[in-house]
């Protein structure tokens, strides 16, 4: 089965002058944050993973008031993840199966996932994904205001690679085991020109010429055996960054490995990573929520019309309730200062 080229798809869903702008202003303002010219605190929060399009556009709603609210000191990117990384097996993410039947329609899974990112965009929500299928970054890079590459492929030269001429700020994870130099290593390849196979927008094999990444950095997500997010964790992560020069820069996944598998922990975590940041330690960039509607997770069942509303069918995650407390306690907290404008 042919599948549409990313300048076909994009045919059919095109980007506007006014959202190409609001993806490169999300982009710039990002890269402010990273840069320190701007104070407020990068908050990534959403679902694992987007598996009904109209409860994750409900969710994008929802966000973007919330958003607006706290834009003085915080800024809400929405996790939109539409690939799921699998370990030994499971549910790959709309793009593979937007049907949830394990037909593999690729097809409409591009189709569907670049049309959810726009209706985002149209309302103004930033959009952060992880980068796990390299030949369809083309189809998705133009919508994404930050980027990350995940646990299970921050080793990958050619997720390295791509993540190096990624147009976008780009974390990579430490690895599931918990080696974070991994991610380090991948931070000092993104960071440097490149040249890498890849298709372009004619879905043409092609040797790709990066510029490199300068706002490449790490993500601790913790690992099966231990947790990362403590301050002594966070600060021997920034000494390995300086030790190759590298800009010292994290973000702190609060889910994951950070809480041991139990979803309502990611509070407990954040709570702990922002009494770091309100004592000074500026290098940490912000945090990752999993969050969705509701809280928990289910197991996807055949019978579609059992599966409960605004629940994640991959990782549990916080209710949006929950997660919104939380970002109340970021905008709340005394250390924050007005962004820059």
């Amino acid at each position: 089965m042919h599948l549409l080229t990313p300048a076909q798809l994009k045919y059919q869903l095109p980007l506007s002058p006014e959202i190409a702008s609001f993806i490169e202003e999300g982009q710039k303002r990002v890269q402010k944050i990273y840069d320190r010219h701007d104070q407020r605190t990068l908050l990534i929060v959403g679902p694992c993973s987007i598996h009904n399009v109209e409860e994750g556009l409900l969710f994008g709603q929802k966000l973007k008031k919330l958003a607006d609210e706290v834009s003085e000191k915080c800024m809400l990117v929405m996790r939109s993840s539409v690939e799921k990384p699998r370990t030994s097996g499971g549910w790959k993410g709309l793009v593979h199966d937007p049907h949830l039947n394990d037909a593999s329609d690729l097809s409409h899974g591009l189709f569907q996932a670049r049309s959810f990112f726009l209706e985002l965009a149209k309302i103004g929500q930033p959009i952060a994904m992880e980068f796990l299928t390299p030949m369809l970054a083309p189809y998705f890079e133009d919508l994404i205001t930050w980027g990350w590459i995940g646990a299970r492929t921050s080793s990958s030269q050619i997720h390295r690679l791509l993540a190096s001429d990624l147009p976008m700020p780009v974390g990579f994870k430490n690895s599931v085991d918990g080696n974070v130099a991994a991610a380090i290593h991948g931070v000092h390849v993104a960071k440097h020109p490149q040249t890498y196979a890849q298709i372009d927008e004619e879905g043409k094999l092609i040797a790709k010429k990066s510029k490199g990444n300068p706002y490449a950095h790490v993500i601790l997500r913790g690992s099966n055996e231990e947790t990362n997010f403590d301050s002594e964790s966070v600060q021997s992560t920034l000494s390995q960054l300086r030790q190759l020069e590298l800009t010292p820069r994290v973000i702190i996944d609060c889910s994951h490995g950070n809480a041991r598998g139990h979803y309502f922990q990611q509070k407990e975590v954040f709570q702990n990573v922002l009494g770091q940041i309100e004592e000074g330690n500026q290098q940490i960039l912000g945090m990752m929520i999993e969050s969705h509607l509701e809280a928990a997770s289910q197991k996807l069942t055949p019978l579609l019309s059992e599966l409960q509303p605004g629940v994640s069918i991959t990782d549990p995650c916080l209710d949006f309730a929950s997660m919104e407390e939380l970002v109340h306690l970021a905008y709340d907290s005394s250390s924050m200062v007005m962004s820059s404008t």
